[in-house]
């Protein structure tokens, strides 16, 4: 049998690994359609399909499965081989694409980003907010950000960010003067709340604990939305109270635009991480990534 082109080759393995041609190519930086004729020219060349292709999804066939298990050590090898290459001139080359809640793209990434472009100038960031706990290998991102209970077991985590937050809630002057202030969780239930609803249609359940008690509130009021910025904004023009992150409220709280409410009762919970798939070898621009956030956590 003739000797198939490597570089085809390489894109099989890139697309069984991102789950369809569309991703793969986009890691690769080609055209879906370039991909897919690669792939079509490797099983012309074996005499062998390699690919179930469905309008919905694309799967390694038997052989191709069988074929892919025995490359992947090499192929692994022959990463490893440029990560080297990267880590033996200390500059780490190409594009990290993370997929991140909106909270950490607004206050935790722009606090880390400059600083890590500046040390790593062969390195660009791709940056997509997202709430949704989407599968980051399939989307085609390096990593992603979530809190603990939200992490698979088979990714590896790293701290990123504050390792304690809060959820405060709080409402202007003018709507405490007018209503009142709750002197416990389940005064709420005669408040207009402002409840913020996530990208997956799920209801944001208020949580409030003190001295091992937990009181659950689902939000009634005037406004639902998914936008904290709306939400923030509502509040400080006197529509109701809101219980959301510290960080979207704490200007205000500064400022006095906003009060305080059920202080002794705000939910603190650990810190946000950034995880990413349990593969061998690291793409370049991660694994610098990785080493910052490390350092940046140790001073």
């Amino acid at each position: 049998m003739r000797q198939p082109n490597l570089s085809y080759v390489a894109l099989f393995a890139a697309v069984v690994e991102a789950g369809g041609f569309r991703v793969a190519a986009h890691r690769r930086g080609l055209s879906a359609s370039s991909v897919s004729d690669s792939i079509r020219r490797l099983e012309a060349e074996l005499g062998v399909r390699l690919l179930n292709r469905t309008t919905r999804s694309v799967t390694p066939t038997e052989a191709g499965a069988r074929l892919l298990e025995r490359l992947r050590p090499a192929l692994d090898e022959i990463d490893a081989a440029f990560n080297d290459l990267d880590d033996s001139t200390q500059r780490p080359v190409g594009t990290l694409r993370l997929s991140v809640p909106v909270p950490t793209a607004r206050f935790v990434l722009p606090r880390l980003i400059p600083a890590f472009l500046e040390r790593y100038p062969g390195v660009s960031v791709e940056v997509a907010m997202d709430n949704a706990h989407i599968d980051i290998v399939a989307a085609g991102y390096d990593a992603g950000v979530r809190y603990e209970e939200s992490l698979a077991k088979d990714m590896i985590a790293v701290p990123i960010g504050p390792r304690r937050q809060r959820f405060v809630a709080a409402a202007s002057p003018g709507y405490l003067q007018t209503h009142g202030t709750p002197a416990h969780p389940s005064d709420l239930l005669g408040h207009r709340l402002i409840g913020h609803r996530f990208e997956t249609g799920k209801l944001g359940v208020w949580e409030f604990e003190r001295a091992g008690t937990t009181t659950r509130v689902p939000p009634q009021g005037p406004l639902l939305s998914s936008s904290h910025d709306l939400e923030v904004g509502a509040a400080l023009a006197g529509v109701g109270i809101i219980y959301t992150f510290e960080e979207h409220l704490r200007p205000a709280l500064d400022r006095g635009e906003l009060l305080p409410v059920l202080e002794d009762w705000w939910q603190a919970f650990e810190g946000p991480y950034l995880y990413y798939n349990d593969r061998r070898h690291m793409p370049s621009p991660l694994r610098a990534f990785v080493d910052f956030l490390k350092e940046t956590a140790a001073t």
